[in-house]
This record gives structure tokens, C-alpha cells and sequence, in this order.
């Protein structure tokens, strides 16, 4: 995966620490993870750095930074058949002209099964570093065809560039998403798409961060819409402590469209607070937020964290950068018990450093760790970025960046009734 500038830079910053892992006690593995697709890097695609979406009908789309017809990127579709074999189908080939270049974050459904997502590059608003602003796309569905259509095309002003997270839309159709870069002040925008009534969409910037108290750089994982329309999601740096923060945005009106209020709900502090959020932010039914941050916790490698509505924080967990995982850039999900579960995009295998699957369970008013999936590159994928998509079985998906049988990346389930190794509570 070609990280985003702000990750990549951190990345070399920090990796200096060399921790061990404080293990209570281990377990046989037993495996619970399959692989579902292995991309080839070819018209398939290669480099699943997005979420997957899931349809009514079980079939699960994401995009490809890289490869497809013409090497820039796809849109695609897992279908499983009667027996629970899977097989891709690509949608759309990025061409890397005003169609968009580069595809990250994954895609959005409508009501009528059309896709929408981001590109890094490409587009026709402008150059940036050479190769187009970024999009917003659409991919029209009309039966088993889709037609894909550029809904904006970023020009690197006060409108921002290189998005990429997925989009997020509220029950009015409106969509949002976040920029890491461009806008009034150079640290990255947060904007909306308004639908117009007549098919297509109006595009405002509805806040450009300053790099001051209310952060900078818009995060790889998606903004929060919740059900009265307020908006929630980190940047992964700035803050009043310049290692990133947590922002809410309250619309002026119901329908949206309005102005919004922006409030920085926490800055982190780093050491042994958490540091440097990519990932997004889940809420719970009594208005708790959820999140990892990619550095920060008590040994410097990552960190759970909890933010309640009188925005008190707390580290939940603290990664130990040895086979409970590192540097988490995942957004969580809740299951049916209310655990949590991610990915960690390194750690797992010491001589892999793949990345791992992991839970958080409240066991006694603490949080435990607990890994379901240790990567190991060939065959099962590495470097597992954006997070898991969990069914009505409790099964969960995800894709790695890189690994599988041509180290382009791959679709995994997870089945989490068997458990690998559990660790030490961290508060």
C-alpha cells in the first residue's frame, strides 16, 4: 500500500522502538481465518487498501489502489456462491485521466445499488503533484452494468486534494468525507455533497483545518454520522498538543446543507496517551466514542481509547508491539456483545510483522486483548489497514494491503469462536 504522506513520515519517525511482548498466557491456534480472494496485481486489481460493503444479497465491494485494465486502480465485487466459494468481479478500471486515479478507502451504497467513492489522483480539477487532484465518483448501476461518472473533481484549493477515506452519508442522502491535504490553510478540508434533485450534487468545504487547536490532515477513516446529523471524526495531527484530535460538527439545520459548528472534543496528549488517530471513531448507545491511534499508549505503538460525552478520555488498551500487534490504523466495530474488534496494520509474527485481527472485551469493569488472527503474509495477507465489516453470523471481512499467494493483497474472514493468545489487561 503507498501510505498516505502524513503515515510514511510518522512511520520512519517512530519505528526506532524495539518492544517486547508481556504474554500471561498462550493457547494452541486453532485456525479461524480464510482467505476469500487473492488479487494477482493484474485485471483483477492489487492493493485492497479499502473497507469492504456488503449489499442486501451478501456480495461485498472495495476498491484497488493498483492494477485492473490499465494499472490505476478498481472497483469490485465478491459474490458467494451456493457452496461459499467467492469470486471477483471487476466493476470499474480507473484510467487515471478525468475518471480518477487511485482508488482508497472502499465505496458506499445507495438504495438503488449504486456505488460511490474517492480517488487520490486523477480527475481534471487541477494538477497537485502532477497527476490530478483526486474525485468523487460514481458508479451508475443499471442491471449487472455499472457506468462510472466523476461526481467532483478536487482542484487543490481551498477545496482540498488526495482524499482517501470512504465517503459517509446521512439518512437525507447527504455525503461526507475529509481531505488530508490542500485547503484555506494547507492542513486538509472536511466537505459535503448536497444532492440537487436532478441527479447530481453540490460541493461545499465545510471546514478547513488550521493545524491549530482544531487539528490537521483528515484521516483515513471515514467521518461518524450520527441520527440527529452531527458529524464526528480525528485528525491525525495538530490539536492543542500536535499529535491529533477527536472534532464533532453540529449542522446549523435538520436538512443539513447549513453551516456547521466545529468543536474539538479532545486533543491527545501522546505518551503514555494515545497519539496520532487514523482510523475513525465509532459511538456507542450511550454516546461513548471508540478509536485507535496509530503511535502513543504506554509503549509508544499504538492505543485504544475511549472518549465519553463530558469528553473524558481514557486508554482502553495499549499496544506492546510484539504478537498483540502495532500501529493500529483500523476503525472498530462493535459486535452483538459489545466487544470490540480491529486490525493492527504491523506486530503479530515477529518474523513477519504482518499485522494482526484482535478483540476488547470488558471483562470486570477492564478491557482485555485477546488476537483471533495472526498474519503471515504468504498465504493469508498482510498489512490489514482499514478495519472489518461484520455479518449477521458474526462473521467478520477485511482485506491486507499486501501478503497473499502474490503479495497483492487479499479478502479475508475471520470466524471468532476460537481464540489465539490472550494479553495482559492495559488500562
Amino acid at each position: 500500500m503507498i501510505m498516505p504522506a502524513s503515515v510514511s513520515n510518522l512511520r520512519a519517525q517512530f519505528m526506532v522502538f524495539s518492544l517486547a511482548v508481556a504474554v500471561l498466557a498462550t493457547t494452541a491456534f486453532a485456525a479461524n481465518e480464510r482467505v476469500l480472494y487473492p488479487f494477482t496485481g493484474a485485471n483483477d486489481g492489487g492493493d485492497p487498501a479499502s473497507a469492504l460493503t456488503f449489499d442486501a444479497a451478501g456480495n461485498a465491494y472495495g476498491t484497488t489502489v493498483v492494477g485492473g485494465d490499465f494499472g490505476f486502480g478498481t472497483v469490485f465485487k465478491l459474490t458467494r456462491d451456493q457452496n461459499g466459494n467467492w469470486t471477483e468481479t471487476v466493476l470499474y478500471s480507473f484510467q487515471a485521466g478525468d475518471d480518477g486515479k487511485n482508488p482508497y478507502g472502499g465505496v458506499i451504497l445507495d438504495r438503488a445499488g449504486n456505488l460511490y467513492g474517492v480517488t487520490a489522483a486523477g480527475g481534471n480539477g487541477g494538477f497537485c503533484t502532477g497527476d490530478g487532484c483526486g474525485t468523487i465518483f460514481k458508479l451508475t448501476r443499471s442491471g449487472d452494468t455499472y457506468t462510472e461518472s466523476v461526481v467532483y473533481a478536487f482542484t487543490g484549493g481551498n477545496d482540498g486534494f488526495g482524499p482517501g477515506a470512504a465517503l459517509a452519508q446521512d439518512r437525507n442522502g447527504v455525503m461526507y468525507g475529509m481531505t488530508p491535504d490542500g485547503g484555506e490553510f494547507a492542513a486538509g478540508t472536511v466537505f459535503e455533497l448536497i444532492p440537487n434533485g436532478n441527479g447530481g450534487y453540490l460541493f461545499r468545504t465545510i471546514h478547513s483545518f488550521t493545524g491549530g487547536d482544531d487539528g490537521a490532515i483528515g484521516s483515513l477513516g471515514p467521518l461518524l454520522v450520527d441520527s440527529n446529523g452531527n458529524l464526528y471524526g480525528v485528525t491525525e495531527l495538530g490539536g492543542a498538543n500536535g499529535v491529533g484530535t477527536v472534532f464533532k460538527m453540529t449542522p446549523a439545520t435538520a436538512m443539513g446543507g447549513g453551516p456547521f459548528n466545529f468543536t474539538t472534543l479532545y486533543p491527545f496528549q501522546g505518551i503514555p496517551d494515545a497519539a496520532f488517530p487514523y482510523g475513525g471513531v465509532i459511538l456507542d448507545q450511550s454516546g461513548n466514542l471508540y478509536g485507535t491511534t496509530y503511535f502513543g499508549g504506554q509503549n509508544g505503538v499504538g492505543a485504544v481509547y475511549k472518549l465519553t460525552p463530558d469528553r473524558q478520555e481514557s486508554v482502553l488498551y495499549s499496544f506492546q508491539g510484539g504478537t498483540d500487534g502495532s500501529f493500529p490504523t483500523t476503525t472498530l466495530i462493535f459486535d452483538g456483545s459489545g466487544n470490540l474488534w480491529g486490525t493492527t496494520s504491523t506486530g503479530g509474527d515477529p518474523g513477519c510483522d504482518c499485522g494482526t485481527v484482535f478483540e476488547l472485551s470488558p471483562v470486570n469493569g477492564q478491557w482485555q486483548e485477546s488476537i483471533a488472527h495472526i498474519f503471515e503474509s504468504v498465504p493469508d495477507g498482510a498489512n490489514p489497514y482499514y478495519g472489518l465489516t461484520l455479518d449477521n453470523a458474526g462473521n467478520l471481512y477485511g482485506t491486507t494491503a499486501t501478503g497473499g499467494t502474490l503479495n497483492q493483497g487479499t479478502v479475508f474472514e475471520i470466524m471468532p469462536a476460537n481464540r489465539l493468545i490472550r494479553f495482559r489487561t492495559s488500562r
